[in-house]
């Protein structure tokens, strides 16, 4: 007479088969090594172009961007969200919230009266294959430019990992840098 087993001993025995085997999703994430290096520095210090329109005139101008703070709702939960200064793509353009710096500098009479300082918080939102192919940005900042200060909105595209992408920042404050269209290049 041969050997069978019924339905729920059959599920009892896979079930003790697998209860000594590790499942991938339970092993532990390994945090990555990621710090500032010289490479890094040189990425940052390249500027995204960008025009600006205010008082009937358009403006050329150079943006950068540093990131003190950032907070991933779109990553693996067992690794850290939390991010300062470097950040990878994968981090930011999954899901996030972070706390950005951006110094400006546009074209407008000596050279000490073009700088535009930003401080403000974005969001990103995933699209297309977790924000790899696609991802959008919608932020608000405060601004002083000019002796001038307040409020500007963004929103923002963002292709190939995070690295290119357009963003359009409208502050209703009329003045020198009333829109801005940025084509932003970014690298961490």
């Amino acid at each position: 007479m041969p050997f069978r087993l019924g339905p729920v001993a059959a599920g009892a025995a896979i079930v003790v088969s697998f209860a000594g085997r590790s499942v991938a999703g339970d092993e532990a994430a390994t945090e990555p090594a990621i710090r500032p290096t010289p490479l890094w520095l040189v990425a940052q210090l390249a500027p995204s172009p960008e025009l600006a329109y205010g008082e009937a005139t358009a403006r050329f101008g150079l943006r950068w961007q540093l990131t003190p703070l950032l907070y991933s709702f779109g990553i693996n939960r067992r690794l850290s969200p939390w991010r300062t200064f470097v950040v990878e793509p994968l981090v930011r353009q999954s899901g996030s919230v972070e706390l950005f710096l951006s110094p400006e500098y546009l074209v407008r009479g000596s050279f000490l009266d073009g700088w535009l300082w930003r401080a403000g918080l974005r969001t990103y939102l995933p699209m297309i294959e977790r924000g790899d192919y696609l991802s959008v940005s919608l932020g608000v900042s405060c601004y002083d430019f000019v002796g001038g200060a307040g409020a500007s909105y963004e929103v923002g595209a963002y292709v190939l990992f995070g690295i290119a992408g357009a963003q359009v920042t409208v502050s209703p404050r009329s003045g020198p840098a009333q829109a801005i269209a940025t084509l932003r290049l970014r690298y961490f």
